[in-house]
C-alpha cells in the first residue's frame, strides 16, 4: 500500500519559510521529513540532491576566493537552487487533500443504495 503525504497552504509555506529563511542552508530538511514519512524512492532521491547540493555549496564557499567572478555566479546558483526547492515544496512533493466524503481511489465503485419506493429493475 503507497502512503500519502498530504500537506496544507499552511504547512507547505512553512517549509519554504525554513529553507529561505536559512538561506538555503536547511533546505534539505523538508526532503528528508517527506522521505521519512513516505519512504518513496523518489523522495530519496530528492532528499539526497538537495543534501548534496549542501555539501558542494558549502565547499565552494569554503573554497572560493575572496573576490572574483565566481560571486556572480555562485549568487545564481543559490537563487535558482532556493526557487526550485520553494516550486517543488509548493506544487509537487506533498499529495492533494482529497475531499470529505470522496469515494476511495482503490477498490470497487461503491453501489447505490436504492430506495425506498419505486421498481429498481425498471431503472
Amino acid at each position: 500500500m503507497e502512503k500519502h503525504l498530504e500537506a496544507g497552504w499552511f504547512q507547505r509555506i512553512a517549509w519554504v519559510v525554513l529553507a529561505w529563511g536559512s538561506l538555503g542552508m536547511l533546505m534539505w530538511v523538508p526532503f528528508l521529513y517527506v522521505a521519512i514519512r513516505r519512504g518513496r524512492g523518489s523522495d530519496w532521491g530528492a532528499f539526497a540532491s538537495f543534501l548534496l547540493y549542501e555539501c558542494v555549496t558549502v565547499t565552494w564557499i569554503a573554497l572560493m576566493p575572496d573576490e572574483g567572478q565566481d560571486d556572480l555566479l555562485f549568487g545564481f546558483v543559490i537563487i535558482g537552487c532556493m526557487l526550485v526547492a520553494a516550486l517543488v515544496l509548493l506544487f509537487a512533493l506533498f499529495d492533494k487533500r482529497s475531499p470529505q466524503g470522496a469515494p476511495p481511489a482503490y477498490g470497487p465503485p461503491r453501489a447505490a443504495a436504492p430506495g425506498p419506493y419505486g421498481y429498481p429493475y425498471g431503472r
